[in-house]
């Protein structure tokens, strides 16, 4: 059966609460929604079971985690095949005892448990003390061959990272997604929330560009401690432009038309692929370019 070229995207972005079966149920009626709106590749923004418990160094929280594929994704697998939705969900990966990953599992329409990726890198900053609790991913970068669409799944801090975005899509994958939890310090001033969305935007708007790519980035929002998380979860066509943003404080539930022949279009009319010199990449395999390495 020939693939349709317009896919329905629903972007899920929910305030989080401290109980993980809140979250989960909240999920699942937003996921139904999306779903009874048309939507065919449904996805979650990173960590949603609970609130973002990286904020703080606390033993406690390991206990979030859980198995993947586990008692989360099978929930999830029911959904997807009562619906024929694929669902990207960003979970707590428990992989062995002491051994824990931020991993997004990426479930088919029709139920089917296609795998996952595990975030490659891992942020450690005031609010989002990550290297605490994640190993970083050791299963490469990675693409879904779903029933709608081939995809790639790159996880928040990934965000900010161009190789990351080029890898996925050379594998062939035809929209990257940004599973994230991003916000401000509630201390900061309103100019410097401005610029650091806009920054956040446009990287990813950016990595759209370059690969000739729709990116669709799924934030939370509401304030969690001291952090306020900014929502603005968006949709980029290939060419960077935006065509779906949501609000900055409000839970959304939408749902987006990705036409994929705009990646032929853009790639064939601005042919950043073909003029590629990739005989001449070597150099950004380390880590600077001082006198060590030259």
């Amino acid at each position: 059966m020939k693939q349709k070229s317009t896919i329905k995207v629903g972007i899920i972005q929910p305030r989080c609460e401290q109980q993980p079966e809140k979250n989960i149920t909240s999920a699942i009626e937003k996921i139904k929604e999306a779903a009874d709106k048309g939507a065919q590749i449904v996805c979650l923004p990173e960590l949603f079971r609970s609130l973002y418990f990286c904020n703080t160094e606390n033993y406690d929280n390991f206990a979030l985690a859980e198995q993947v594929p586990g008692p989360t994704t099978d929930r999830l697998s029911q959904l997807a095949a009562a619906y024929d939705i694929v669902i990207v969900a960003s979970l707590f990966e428990k992989r062995a005892e002491g051994l824990y990953h931020n991993t997004t599992a990426v479930i088919d329409a029709g139920g089917e448990y296609l795998g996952k990726y595990r975030k490659m890198h891992i942020p450690d900053d005031p609010g989002f003390y990550e290297k605490f609790y994640f190993t970083p991913g050791d299963l490469g970068y990675k693409v879904f061959q779903t029933r709608y669409a081939k995809i790639g799944v790159l996880i928040c801090w990934d965000q900010w990272y161009p190789e990351a975005a080029r890898i996925t899509s050379l594998m062939g994958a035809q929209m990257l997604f940004y599973p994230t939890a991003i916000g401000w310090a509630l201390s900061q001033d309103e100019e410097t929330n401005r610029l650091q969305y806009e920054a956040w935007q446009t990287i990813q708007r950016s990595h759209a560009i370059a690969n000739g790519v729709h990116v669709i980035a799924v934030n939370r929002t509401g304030i969690e401690d001291e952090l306020k998380f900014w929502g603005g979860s968006f949709v980029a066509n290939p060419f960077g432009a935006i065509s779906y943003q949501a609000p900055y404080a409000a839970e959304d539930v939408a749902v987006v038309d990705v036409d994929l022949a705009q990646s032929d279009y853009y790639r064939t009319h601005w042919p950043f692929l073909r003029d590629r010199r990739i005989e001449t990449y070597q150099p950004i395999t380390s880590r600077f370019l001082d006198d060590e390495v030259k």
